[in-house]
């Protein structure tokens, strides 16, 4: 693969009041992010069974009026305690981390990793389209303290 344009890594982290494994039920399957994320509107997996590593997935993805599909592979997945997945189209890997915590409860931490940037296409997209590639990274932060707010309110139900 060739190196991308460069990108900011983002993170974010939340303890919620339920146990890792009340909250790995929720998040094992990246399917699930549509509940959460206000982008990801519709995920399809696109191998048979339980996710794991080498599951593929599509998201359909959507801010505004614009849609858009990403091609997904999860890279890491450890039971009970992460799953990332990269994405194809635009070589980043996103995850979701569980760590109990000292209360009894977990936090969690949804990072956006760019190893290798982030893809030319990907690039010229969001300049053209997302307002630029530290503004869209600043709105994707927003974002991510959303998702895991509303993976809190649900785990904690």
């Amino acid at each position: 693969m060739t190196a991308g344009t460069a990108a900011p890594a983002l993170t974010q982290s939340i303890e919620i009041a339920a146990p890792p494994e009340r909250v790995w039920e929720l998040v094992r399957d990246p399917r699930t992010m549509s509940r959460w994320s206000p982008q990801t509107q519709k995920s399809f997996k696109r191998t048979s069974g339980d996710p794991r590593l080498g599951t593929r997935f599509i998201n359909v993805n959507r801010r505004g009026i614009l849609v858009w599909p990403t091609n997904s592979k999860i890279v890491r997945f450890t039971e009970g305690s992460e799953i990332a997945w990269r994405v194809k189209d635009n070589y980043t890997v996103w995850s979701l981390t569980l760590t109990p915590n000292a209360t009894g409860g977990t936090t969690v931490t949804q990072a956006r990793e760019t190893p290798d940037g982030i893809s030319e296409i990907s690039r010229k997209l969001t300049v053209s389209f997302f307002g630029g590639v530290q503004e869209f990274s600043d709105e994707l932060r927003r974002d991510m303290l959303t998702t895991l707010t509303r993976i809190k309110a649900d785990a904690e139900r």
